[in-house]
């Protein structure tokens, strides 16, 4: 049914499949289908005098319909002219006002489509930018199904994964991938003004990107073909091309490159990161060099935090201006600006984050496309969101994309803020603003912040409940390095009290001290606010990591902070408990190996075993295990052969005997990251010693709770556990007795014996 909102009147259209409305016109098309095919094509209306038109018809499937911004064009996929035949195949059709006749324009028998493939229903279509090109996906058309196929008993079929050492993936990768791989299409341009189509995309070059504005002449074709074995270890790798969209023909422009390349607005020009060379590098799309745009920067451009074996990551980019003219890309602390043309490297905020110890990044009113690709940024004045490192205090600051302009402040204060749009005509802003205590409603102000006025109540409940406060805790670790951390207080906090202790961590945490938490039932790990309303008082520190000894860097930055929060004197040093998922549960297993400081700890997901672990597969994607610790998150930083003694050292099962921790584990059986078998082995072996241990395993679960009613129930036992532990309080049936295989599903043992008091 179509509205009229002015008038009320109302327009039926039956047996609808699809329906578009032009972004800029008042233009409608849509889509029909029946069984019987009476009344199945694709027709456009003109909302401004409700008058109709059929672009085609007749019986057959109409798919993937789109149209222009303006509304002078339509196209779609259909394949009426051969709905009848044993295999059907679909036509790229479009149609153009004001006459709408719809008119074929590529098939399988088109010039310009391989031989032997087919316009694919499982590829999209789109007009560009311009409207004088579309694109569509176009796959080798499959073998039919042959009719008369012998039947064969089941017992006489073979079903078998054949693993070989030469193939691009491993088999679980290629199974989880399977049907991406069947339905994979690729990219073909039919050019409207000329009425030719070209195939861009082939199978050794799968992908294809556009500029995002106009009808630009080249495109970008990436492709990891050649490097698919070392996703196993390494990481993912590629050749980016530069692609005649008139031809096709291309031209390479990198090789062996991790990342992905970005398009200029305009089409000038290809960004993309090099993180062995650790700057960010641009080419000219119409050929030449590809130059360091961030050479001339004196200071890092590379995450000088970043502590994992591999190339760096960069500090991000804003993007390139409208007219193409400059590339802004980030240091820790800076804006930059990068003009290709003339070489020139300007410090657009002339150091004034370094100086101040503060990030300034672009702040985008829009939030049609996202930094590196789509609508360019405007030369002139801008607004630089700003946080404050050590202080974590964060805000706004103006300043200038085109010249180095002093930023100058306009807010800075103890919440956090994000940007969320702001008036196409007028300086009025809207924003979210949070802190710990503080939920984030939406506000809007004027382009001083002088006047914010708050727009939403979204939870005012929360003035019923308990809460707490977030402060920053600094101490040094056992290296002597400098750290923080956040510390929650309970509401009433009494120095003079002895309260008990959640410790929990991730990496690090710090820079996120005003994110305001929900005390909701998470998918794996305590609730900060949640723990505070209760009594606890609940500190996150940051750690930093050394390449080869991740178990001992987790040791090294948190004991020394727990010992720091202790030596202030409201802590009971017998009350002390911690918490982690993942790699946090691991480092947390890896702990209580050589520290009795806390009183009960609860690992979630861990690896016990990096031996094993090594060769093990992450279920969800596929993909070995070995690349996280050659090159990412376990930091051993080498094979198992070469690194032998550090996979042992740092595997809690090997020091299972060293444990005193009362220890509960979450392990589901679904997880597909960390093997639950990783759990089993540490359970085992804790229970082989006669150690207090359990695991919960939420059968059909992953790496985290998804289902809402086992958040809750996990919600439930962590809290028992560790207020068991930490509060002095009963333990309940399923920490004293367990639950035996016969009674699962009947009981779940949240209750209490009752004992007799004598």
């Amino acid at each position: 049914m179509l509205l009229n909102l002015s008038t009320g009147a109302e327009m039926r259209y039956e047996k609808v499949t699809s329906y578009l409305f032009a972004a800029e016109a008042e233009v409608m098309t849509y889509a029909t289908s029946a069984e019987d095919g009476e009344g199945d094509g694709v027709f456009v209306v003109n909302l401004d005098n409700m008058s109709q038109h059929a672009v085609i018809e007749g019986l057959g499937n109409y798919e993937r319909l789109v149209i222009t911004e303006d509304g002078d064009q339509v196209a779609f996929l259909t394949d009426r002219d051969d709905y009848e035949a044993d295999q059907p195949e679909f036509t790229v059709y479009h149609g153009a006002g004001p006459g709408w006749q719809g008119s074929a324009i590529a098939n399988s028998q088109t010039e310009g489509i391989p031989e032997g493939w087919w316009v694919s229903d499982n590829g999209g279509v789109s007009f560009s930018d311009g409207g004088g090109r579309l694109t569509f996906g176009t796959a080798p058309r499959p073998e039919p199904e042959p009719e008369d196929e012998e039947e064969m008993l089941d017992s006489d079929r073979v079903t078998l994964d054949i693993w070989n050492w030469k193939d691009p993936y491993l088999q679980p990768m290629q199974l989880v991938r399977a049907n991406q791989e069947r339905n994979r299409t690729y990219t073909a341009v039919a050019h409207l003004d000329r009425g030719t189509v070209v195939q861009l995309a082939t199978e050794d070059l799968p992908s294809v990107r556009f500029a995002p504005e106009g009808d630009q002449p080249y495109a970008v074709g990436t492709t990891p073909l050649p490097y698919r074995q070392l996703v196993s270890w390494d990481g993912t790798y590629n050749d980016f091309y530069v692609v005649d969209v008139a031809t096709g023909e291309r031209r390479v422009v990198a090789e062996m490159t991790r990342g992905a390349p970005a398009i200029s607005p305009q089409g000038t020009y290809i960004s993309w990161w090099d993180g062995a060379a650790r700057h960010w590098m641009v080419a000219p799309m119409a050929g030449g060099d590809p130059v360091a745009a961030s050479g001339d920067v004196p200071h890092p451009v590379w995450n000088e935090l970043d502590d994992r074996p591999d190339l760096p990551g960069s500090y991000g980019i804003a993007g390139w201006t409208e007219d193409d003219e400059a590339f802004l890309f980030y240091d820790r602390y800076d804006v930059w600006r990068f003009e290709p043309a003339t070489g020139e490297t300007t410090n657009l905020t002339g150091g004034l984050g370094r100086d101040s110890g503060m990030r300034l990044r672009y702040a985008r009113t829009g939030f049609r496309f996202g930094p590196g690709g789509g609508a360019g940024i405007e030369d002139g004045e801008a607004l630089w969101q700003a946080f404050h490192y050590k202080t974590k205090q964060s805000g706004f600051y103006r300043g200038r994309t085109d010249r180095t302009a002093m930023p100058e402040q306009v807010i800075m204060a103890d919440k956090s803020f994000q940007l969320r749009g702001k008036a196409e005509d007028a300086e009025r802003w809207l924003i979210a603003r949070q802190d710990f205590r503080e939920y984030p409603d939406l506000w809007v102000t004027d382009g001083e912040f002088t006047d914010m006025v708050k727009l939403t109540d979204a939870n005012p409940q929360q003035a019923d409940y308990r809460w707490g406060t977030a402060e920053i805790a600094e101490w040094t670790s056992s290296d002597r390095t400098p750290l923080q951390g956040i510390l929650v207080k309970p509401d009433g906090f009494d120095p003079t009290q002895k309260y008990p202790m959640m410790v929990y961590f991730y990496e690090r945490s710090s820079d996120g001290l005003h994110s305001y938490r929900s005390p909701v039932p998470g998918g794996s790990s305590v609730s900060l606010s949640f723990y505070a309303s209760r009594g606890y008082v609940v500190f996150v520190p940051d750690i930093p990591y050394e390449i080869g000894y991740p178990g001992e860097s987790a040791l090294d930055a948190v004991v020394p902070g727990v010992l720091s929060i202790v030596e202030q004197g409201y802590i009971d040093p017998d009350k002390i408990g911690v918490q982690g998922h993942s790699w946090g549960g691991y480092q947390i297993a890896y702990m209580i190996t050589k520290t009795n400081l806390f009183a009960a700890a609860e690992a979630g997901a861990p690896v016990s075993n990096m031996t094993s672990a090594y060769g093990g597969i992450r279920w969800a994607s596929g993909m070995s295990r070995m690349f996280q610790y050659e090159r990412t998150q376990s930091r051993i930083g080498g094979t198992l052969w070469e690194s032998t003694a550090e996979y042992l050292h740092n595997s809690p099962v090997f020091f299972a005997d060293k444990i005193e921790t009362p220890l509960l584990m979450l392990h589901n059986d679904e997880d597909g990251a960390v093997p639950w078998y990783q759990g089993i082995e540490l359970f085992v072996a804790m229970r082989r010693l006669g150690k207090p241990v359990w695991m919960l395993n939420y059968n059909g679960q992953g790496h985290g709770l998804g289902r809402e009613a086992d958040r809750k129930d996990w919600g439930i036992r962590m809290q028992q556990f560790f207020d068991h532990y930490l509060m002095d309080a009963p333990a309940p049936i399923w920490m004293e007795e367990g639950v035996p295989a016969i009674l699962k599903g009947k009981e779940l043992g949240l209750g209490f014996r009752a004992r007799r008091i004598s």
